[in-house]
């Protein structure tokens, strides 16, 4: 699904991504984790052509993600506030991605209908443009429109971070139901009891690089409370 290829990238002379090889299979559930500075989002940013590597390249189903357009149609992302389009309210938002993906304003209906206990009656119909709402309703809106494309892949970055618990147990639900479907998906997140719940791969990265490849079992989330907390000490 997902192959990166001597990945490099670097910013006033300091390398912030550096991978030298990296395969995500398709259905695959991945989480990556690591502390600020870890090369996460910029990783996110390179698999969806935001910025271009320095080296090396990323191919999505075999084809490279620069400059192309083939990836966008099977693709859904959300990585920050960006992505949504701010003066508009959620109702407007999702009829204008809907209308993107060839959805009727019923079929967007019926979507959203599906996500009623997710919104949690905070999202629609409350006569909000999309930045008068909270970080975490912003985060709610980013996630649905994704789940309206119906993907292939799907991105989330720090998914966790902004909402509430009853919000986040309903995120992993969803996320979960996709990974039974077959959807790849790649969340990162700073929350270790979250991510490892939804993964079934654990990347962990560390100034660039990914220094462990795990698959998720009773004993990840440990493990990886234990590698931070031992990495907290020594600084």
């Amino acid at each position: 699904m997902i192959e990166v290829k001597d990945l490099k990238k670097i910013y006033a002379g300091v390398t912030v991504v550096n991978i030298d090889s990296l395969l995500i299979n398709k259905g695959e559930s991945i989480g990556l984790v690591g502390n600020n500075g870890a090369g996460k989002t910029t990783l996110f940013r390179m698999v969806l052509d935001l910025i271009r590597p320095d080296e090396g390249e990323v191919l999505s189903q075999g084809e490279p993600v620069a400059g192309k357009e083939k990836w966008k149609s099977y693709t859904a992302a959300y990585l920050d506030e960006g992505f949504l389009i701010d003066y508009l309210t959620p109702e407007e938002y999702f009829y204008f991605i809907g209308g993107l993906h060839k959805l009727s304003r019923a079929q967007v209906d019926e979507h959203l209908a599906g996500l009623s206990e997710f919104f949690n009656g905070e999202i629609l119909k409350k006569g909000k443009y999309i930045r008068d709402l909270s970080k975490g309703n912003q985060c709610k809106v980013g996630v649905a429109a994704c789940l309206m494309q119906s993907p292939d892949l799907l991105m989330l970055d720090e998914p966790f971070a902004n909402i509430d618990p009853s919000t986040q147990i309903r995120l992993k639900n969803l996320l979960k139901e996709l990974s039974a479907k077959g959807v790849t998906t790649i969340v990162s997140s700073h929350d270790l009891n979250h991510v490892t719940d939804v993964s079934s791969r654990i990347l962990l990265m560390e100034k660039g690089r990914i220094i462990k490849d795990i698959a998720t079992d009773s004993s990840t989330l440990t493990d990886l409370e234990n590698y931070f907390a031992v990495g907290t000490q020594t600084v």
